[in-house]
């Protein structure tokens, strides 16, 4: 899955937000021992203006779940405590963003000012940074200036240029298993989700409640495997295909966000008055591929070259709130000669600080110790030209964002099944166009998970929906976390919810700023 870690805090600041598998061997986990006597967890203070209530603490585990006396890494923790009294407080609420390489410190204070205040009250939101991620300790930067630009162009068209793409890839592998050698087998959903039980434990809750968006699904989901006796409710947002992980899943990403491309396109020819790039969509994706093609030749500001163009146009597969302003900055190459808005979106969404490194070098380090990949690149390169044939927008951009992992230093582990009938009713949310997670993953958990409801977006195509604006979507979720209630339909699916209209044109700083999905789809960055 591609989780767009990448320039956090450049998307957030626009958008006024802030910011494994189990081993062949070990199919299922070791017995559990008796657990150790509570931890005493010290929440200070670390409270924001958007977040007044905020507290954070941190939390030593084991780098090795099967060594409780060994090594220990530090794991950072956030709280908005509840509010309610005892007799309606409901327990801990864990909540995470996606990733893999997301810090969820925030999304706690964001997930509780959303909620109905009725239903936030009556738990403790907990966020925390997964191992390896932002304030947790050790924080992997495998290869700083990584993305650095300007990249070779991602589409492999001569051998040159694929073996440059290559050099990068595996120079980013090496560097990973030079500096975090020892660390990076204990790098994966496994041990993240073992981390989560710990953070159970500490916090003396004999189960959770849980709430994930999209590689959060996935973490929530295989947490749920292991300790089903723990879950006391569970919500999956735009869900991740756990029979995919993470190659196959990686290849339906890249038609599903060529669909959004063409998507964003319409919406620009429905929208000709305000940008003045014609009426036929086909036209206008001719104008899209024309410009990268410019750009690969003579990159805009000396930075946004072919490859950083993709990077700066993919955010809007996630969501649509950033198509006004994506689609200002093509305008004004197109028609005014004018490459400062593309410098500025770029800078943006795609320019990758310290926080992004990191996010990625986690993101690689859980999909590569995952699961398999392809060692052999010639199996890369035939599957990713079959794909690149009908879905150009991306497939390449995916392919070079993953290729790590064909030369990763650690072997994989071999993905638990997460079907699972011990469960109480897990609440599935889906967009039937999202680009990052696409439908199918929805119908695939349902039938996985027994027992679970699904909520559908109808003609939906932004990934995260819930708690981004659309009422009917929030009414489901408000209504299972107050009292377990979840929907029940005939067929396969339980429920559906007509999808928010697109945005209108409107000025950048507008655009960035409205609607309730921006400052979520900031804390959720990119490539989940």
């Amino acid at each position: 899955m591609r989780t767009r870690t990448l320039a956090l805090c450049g998307v957030a600041a626009m958008v006024g937000g802030l910011l494994s598998a189990v081993p062949s061997a070990a199919g299922t986990p070791a017995a559990e021992k008796a657990p150790a006597a509570r931890t005493s967890l010290k929440w200070k203070d670390c409270s924001t203006e958007n977040y007044p209530t905020l507290q954070c603490t941190s939390l030593k585990v084991p780098l090795d779940h099967s060594k409780p006396g060994g090594q220990k890494i530090t794991l950072a923790l956030s709280r908005v405590p509840h509010t309610s009294s005892a007799k309606s407080y409901q327990g801990p609420l864990l909540v995470n963003p996606g990733g893999p390489g997301g810090s969820g410190l925030t999304l706690a204070g964001f997930v509780a000012g959303s909620l109905p205040k009725k239903v936030a009250a009556t738990y403790d939101v907990i966020g925390f940074d997964p191992r390896g991620v932002g304030k947790s300790e050790p924080a992997l930067n495998c290869r700083p200036g990584h993305f650095d630009p300007v990249r070779p162009d991602t589409v492999p068209s001569s051998q040159r240029i694929e073996q440059a793409n290559l050099k990068r890839a595996k120079a980013f592998a090496d560097a990973c298993g030079k500096k975090y050698g020892s660390l990076l087998k204990y790098i994966d959903t496994v041990s993240a989700v073992r981390d989560m039980d710990a953070i159970r434990k500490a916090l003396g809750a004999k189960k959770i409640n849980y709430f994930g968006y999209s590689y959060g699904t996935y973490l929530g989901a295989v947490y749920a495997k292991f300790y089903p006796h723990r879950v006391r409710r569970a919500v999956l947002d735009s869900i991740v295909d756990p029979t995919g992980v993470w190659y196959r899943d990686n290849i339906d990403q890249d038609y599903a966000f060529d669909a959004r491309h063409k998507a964003f396109a319409a919406w620009v020819a429905k929208h000709d008055a305000a940008y003045k790039l014609g009426k036929d969509p086909a036209k206008i994706e001719a104008k899209w591929y024309a410009m990268r093609a410019a750009l690969a030749k003579k990159p805009a500001g000396k930075k946004v070259g072919a490859s950083e163009l993709e990077d700066t146009f993919i955010p809007g597969g996630y969501y649509n709130g950033y198509w006004p302003y994506l689609a200002e900055a093509f305008a004004a190459y197109v028609n005014d000669k004018d490459d400062g808005p593309l410098v500025e979106a770029y800078e943006n969404f795609a320019a990758v600080d310290a926080s992004g490194e990191n996010g990625y070098s986690v993101y690689a380090a859980v999909q590569c110790r995952d699961a398999w990949w392809p060692r052999d690149w010639g199996q890369w390169r035939h599957d990713m030209w079959k794909a690149h044939d009908k879905a150009p927008f991306m497939t390449w951009n995916n392919a070079w964002y993953n290729a790590p992992c064909a030369f990763w230093p650690t072997k994989p582990l071999s993905p638990p099944d997460v079907s699972n009938s011990k469960l109480p009713p897990v609440l599935l949310f889906q967009a039937t166009d999202d680009a990052a997670t696409p439908y199918g993953g929805g119908l695939v958990v349902h039938r996985k998970l027994h027992g679970s409801s699904l909520v559908v977006e109808e003609g939906g195509g932004n990934h995260g929906i819930t708690l981004s604006g659309n009422a009917c979507l929030d009414k489901y979720l408000a209504d299972y976390l107050a009292s377990g209630k979840v929907p029940r339909g005939a067929g396969e699916v339980d429920a559906t919810c007509a999808a928010l209209p697109d945005p209108e044109p409107e000025a950048p700083a507008a655009a960035s700023a409205s609607g309730g999905g921006s400052t979520l789809h900031g804390m959720l960055g990119f490539r989940s």
